[in-house]
């Protein structure tokens, strides 16, 4: 494996907030895209038809953790960029609705991304994607007075991934660092973060410098080993590696020392898991911040977040989305 820098440290917590002080303001970095859903009713058939749902819906990871922020009570504010049509002003007016300070970039000559999703009777989905102006962000559209005053800047890892927008991720993660922000890296999906290869992926994070990483085991393995997700701490001070049904497993690095602690979560059975890590990431960041402005130990701050983590994913299996309606 190769090797990775000096690792840091977890930042300070801020002085205990006052009762009145306003929840943490989170700035998440990149998709915001029209989801079309595919819910058959049974397997599907070569060459013929089968009945089942057809949706559209907002989808896109960054875009999900934003507006479950805004429904918990945080300041979230998303960056992204669309095309200059109907279903980017659709998509934005949705997310705002649930109050999210949308920062888009509209995108001349490309169209607002499209993600289809095919999901099969038992919840797992398969996805063709085309991203179009979701990609287009570059570091020069982003503002500083964006991150200013922000608890965290949150990054999927398909906010690295490709160009421009991987670009401006990580001008997004060192603006954060620079205004004094946390800044949180979700590993997102195995296949197109190791497309290049472990040592390429181990540097793109790096180089985004995280203070804490989501993972799930999958994604955990895929980039360190098998069996060696602590090996999470060598990129970040803190790691999340989400479980699904057995809840999640936090990581943390205290100087010389490693604590690991499991939070459990109550399985149920879903139809649709579509957002689902999405809206972990939302319900911990919110759990976690709330908790260390209250200058709640470090580990106490962590576990609040995992269940609340837990507790907003489950919320996000078994409640229905709203279609979107594009005008």
């Amino acid at each position: 494996m190769p090797s990775l820098p000096r690792p840091r440290s977890l930042p300070a917590r801020g002085p205990r907030a006052s009762r009145a002080a306003p929840p943490p303001r989170v700035v998440v970095v990149g998709d915001l895209v029209l989801d079309v859903v595919l819910a058959p009713d049974r397997d599907l058939a070569r060459g013929t038809d089968v009945t089942g749902r057809v949706v559209m819906r907002q989808g896109g990871s960054a875009s999900n953790s934003a507006r479950w922020l805004g429904r918990l009570g945080m300041h979230p504010s998303l960056v992204c960029a669309v095309g200059r049509d109907a279903t980017g002003r659709a998509l934005v007016a949705d997310v705002a609705a649930d109050g999210v300070d949308v920062k888009a970039v509209r995108v001349v000559g490309a169209p607002t991304g499209r993600i289809g999703v095919i999901v099969e009777a038992g919840g797992e989905r398969s996805f063709v994607t085309e991203r179009g102006a979701a990609l287009r962000l570059r570091p020069e559209d982003l503002r500083a007075e964006w991150f200013a005053g922000a608890a965290a800047v949150h990054l999927p890892a398909y906010s690295l991934l490709d160009q421009p927008l991987g670009l401006a991720g990580l001008a997004a993660a060192k603006m954060g660092h620079e205004a004094g922000a946390l800044v949180t890296v979700d590993l997102s999906s195995a296949a197109p973060l190791l497309a290049h290869g472990r040592r390429a992926a181990l540097k793109l994070i790096a180089d985004a410098a995280p203070d804490l990483l989501f993972a799930t085991r999958d994604e955990a393995r895929a980039l360190m080993g098998p069996k060696r997700e602590e090996k999470l701490l060598e990129l970040a001070p803190v790691a999340v590696v989400k479980r699904g049904r057995k809840g999640a497993t936090v990581l943390l690095r205290d100087g010389t020392d490693r604590l690991r602690f499991e939070v459990a979560t109550t399985p149920v059975k879903a139809e649709d898991t579509t957002g689902a890590g999405d809206a972990f990431d939302a319900g911990f960041l919110a759990g976690w911040l709330e908790a260390r402005a209250k200058g709640l130990a470090e580990s106490a701050a962590l576990q609040r977040g995992a269940v609340l983590g837990n507790r907003t994913a489950l919320r996000q299996i078994t409640t229905r989305p709203t279609e979107l309606s594009i005008g």
